[in-house]
């Protein structure tokens, strides 16, 4: 059996109790000023990273391995199963408009739909490589490691299990490497535009947020198709703080300033020229050719269940070894 075998079941979709929208996009690129600015409006919740969608991977997966549902298989009722874990875990949330975070869901479309049962539309925060590379290592840099806590950063903590010296310059290899958040995360949204999902993805520059703020949300709220919110730019607040310290070893990993500015420094002032170089050219969101193309040509693809990860099998980047090529170019 494949995923085909439960995702294509035709049967009747459950009720959404929701309007569910989805957020994906790169990280330290606004996704939680976003969220807080979300919030303002009291039709929608937009909380923190959900596991709706491993939830629902882990799932199916396990279904479509298990003997016994292979000796007696009753696709429609796995489909419903999953089909309703999104409803079953916002059942607490009594907004009607739920934004659901995962940076997976560029490269996972036919989850939402296929089960969840309507067409994606997907929120997607980004920012210039170098921007994102200075806010995680001045992050990291401004959260050492203090005796008592419960870990040190994920990114140390992973170079070290890799026995790979910790420097500015190996942290900003891992992070945007294969295996790295924002590696991961642009292989994402990659993958999602070589499926031919493009219309299905709404970017949002951070610049373009902090800058224009106004029409930002506006043009956020007609690609959702919600009605427009007069939203305040100031006293903002993270409503739903993850736990931080403990996740990730760094205390003010999803923290928001209660003033809509940017704060980051240069990236010249804090990046080695080497890292700014292989940063050059990675912006292929940006790229209107690469994204038109991939809506036209590029055939429908159903995941398979062991392509989970963000990582895409068929045509897999490793973003600081290579340019990223561009269809149509």
């Amino acid at each position: 059996m494949n995923s085909g075998f439960l995702s294509q079941v035709s049967v009747k979709k459950p009720a959404l109790q929701k309007n569910y929208y989805f957020m994906a996009g790169l990280p330290r690129s606004g996704s939680t000023l976003l969220s807080s600015i979300l919030n303002q409006n009291p039709r929608v919740y937009s909380g923190p990273s959900s596991p709706v969608l491993s939830t629902m991977f882990v799932i199916e997966n396990h279904l479509l391995q298990d003997e016994l549902f292979h000796g007696y298989p009753k696709p429609e009722q796995g489909h419903a199963i999953i089909s309703n874990i999104i409803n079953q875990f916002y059942d607490d949330v009594k907004k009607p408009v739920v934004v659901d975070k995962n940076r997976a869901w560029v490269a996972r479309v036919p989850y939402i739909e296929q089960y969840i049962g309507q067409k994606a539309k997907i929120i997607c925060p980004v920012r210039d490589i170098d921007e994102i590379l200075t806010s995680m290592i001045t992050m990291i840099r401004r959260n050492p490691y203090k005796e008592g806590q419960p870990r040190i950063n994920f990114i140390d903590e992973q170079l070290v299990k890799l026995n790979i010296p910790i420097s500015d310059d190996n942290r900003c290899e891992y992070i945007a490497g294969p295996d790295g958040i924002l590696g991961q995360s642009l292989n994402a949204i990659m993958e999602g535009l070589n499926q031919g999902f493009g219309s299905r993805f709404h970017f949002v520059e951070y610049k373009d947020l902090v800058n224009n703020p106004k029409e930002t949300m506006n043009k956020l709220y007609e690609f959702i198709g919600e009605e427009p919110f007069d939203h305040q730019f100031t006293n903002l607040k993270n409503q739903n703080r993850e736990g931080d310290i403990n996740t990730y070893g760094l205390s003010d990993m999803h923290e928001v300033r209660p003033v809509l500015k940017s704060t980051s420094k240069d990236p010249k002032k804090v990046l080695s020229k080497e890292i700014l170089s292989r940063c050059e050219g990675m912006d292929f969101w940006r790229e209107k050719n690469y994204n038109r193309s991939v809506d036209t040509i590029s055939p429908y693809v159903i995941p398979t269940s062991n392509q989970f990860g963000v990582v895409s099998s068929s045509n897999p980047k490793e973003f600081f070894n290579q340019k990223v090529s561009v269809e149509g170019e």
